[in-house]
């Protein structure tokens, strides 16, 4: 921490530009890879027109976008309509200032941290950004002055204070075992064995929670096609829709880094690079910060590609009924091998890594069996065709249907 806020002005000024540019170039890229990946997953192809083998289809579709008319409807209360878009890009570009891309490097003579600043409550700061973004979506769909963009902003309403909670929860098993809410202190404190290991289960409360935080699929609820038109961005066109698109992939660039800071050892050299003499120096340890966050950004990808949309009330039970009280649970049970730590139980560690293995184990099997698709089906055979099942009649399939008519044409030529 000491070593923030001593820096020249025109080198504040020159991180502030680089972690701009770095979302920005982050967002291009991310857009077009999702819809090449998405069309190779579903065997068809994808972007293949603008610029060599369609790389430049993003850049288009943002000029596209931002030369188009802006068409306000009638109904909308334009100063809110005209702010919501820029209250989803703001707080998720600030968010990132806190994030930390590499330890301390040397520009033009000058010794600065790969990071524009942190706080005593750096993690906290990142929640309430993305807290505060979210107030876009509720005021875009507000108003709009039109049903479907309500409700889709009430959907996230709701979404936030559910999975919010969760979040909160798997943050403070980290703050445990870093002893500090600053996010250079906890990438610090992750040297030796990373976050991921032993607190497995935060983690895989935190990735949850953030998918359905950023309104992805299959948490993409707020602006669900299928039900909800185009849900809290409907009556949102040119540049105000970009925005929004914009918004979304920042939000989803600055969970995946703070997810690799707080769980995957931030801009630490993972195995087996992490072996190499000088791995964790100079600007190398922006390529191992950026390679994780991609990771992460993939993994968004892959549950879009494979996940079916979920239903409103499963989402909500598996926020309040599932890992709000799962991470509850966690964070007492890390909090009292913390206690054994302090009082010099020398197996801590290793006890910490079984239960956590155990414990997130059970977990994803809960999931599964929750979620099953074969989960409720009726294990008896159905009723015969034309006979009732309750108070419903069932009508003939069509192949005893046309068993019924060719004996009634041998009955008649009989």
């Amino acid at each position: 921490m000491t070593g923030f806020g001593n820096d020249v002005w025109w080198l504040i000024v020159a991180k502030a530009v680089a972690v701009f540019v770095y979302l920005l170039l982050t967002v291009l890229f991310a857009i077009v890879i999702e819809r090449k990946v998405l069309g190779h997953m579903q065997m068809r192809p994808g972007p293949n027109r603008v610029g060599p083998k369609g790389w430049l289809q993003s850049l288009a579709d943002g000029i596209k976008l931002a030369l188009k008319e802006g068409i306000i409807p009638t109904d909308v209360d334009k100063v809110i309509y005209t702010l919501a878009p820029c209250i989803t890009v703001v707080p998720a570009i600030t968010a990132f200032a806190v994030i930390p891309f590499g330890p301390e490097v040397s520009v033009f003579g000058h010794r600065t941290a790969l990071q524009l600043t942190d706080l005593p409550i750096a993690v906290l700061f990142i929640l309430a950004m993305s807290s505060i973004g979210v107030y876009g979506i509720i005021l875009a769909g507000w108003s709009s002055g039109s049903t479907y963009p309500l409700l889709g902003g009430i959907r996230s309403t709701a979404q936030v204070i559910s999975y919010e909670v969760a979040m909160g929860l798997a943050f403070a098993a980290v703050f445990l075992y870093a002893g500090t809410m600053s996010t250079s202190g906890i990438v610090a404190a992750q040297d030796r064995m990373w976050f991921a290991f032993l607190l497995l289960p935060s983690f895989f409360v935190y990735v949850t929670a953030v998918v359905g935080e950023t309104n992805r699929a299959p948490f993409d609820l707020p602006e669900a096609e299928g039900e909800l038109v185009g849900g809290f961005h409907t009556e949102y066109s040119s540049l105000k829709f970009a925005m929004f698109f914009l918004g979304e992939y920042i939000n989803m660039t600055t969970v995946s880094a703070l997810a690799v800071t707080l769980f995957m050892g931030g801009w630490h050299a993972p195995w087996p690079f992490n072996m190499i003499d000088g791995a964790n120096t100079g600007w190398w340890p922006v390529l191992w910060f950026t390679a994780k966050v991609w990771g992460f950004l993939f993994l968004y990808i892959w549950l879009r590609a494979t996940l079916p949309r979920l239903r409103y009330d499963q989402f909500m039970a598996l926020g309040w009924k599932i890992l709000i009280p799962q991470a509850l649970l966690w964070v007492l049970v890390a909090a009292a091998i913390r206690s054994l730590r302090n009082d010099g139980f020398a197996h801590w560690e290793l006890t910490l890594v079984v239960i956590s293995a155990v414990t997130a184990a059970g977990l994803l099997g809960f999931l599964h069996h929750r979620f099953a698709t074969a989960r409720g089906y009726p294990t008896a055979s159905p009723p015969a065709p034309g006979t009732t099942a309750g108070a419903y009649p069932i009508p003939p399939l069509p192949a005893h249907d046309a068993a019924g008519r060719q004996a009634s044409k041998e009955e008649i030529h009989g």
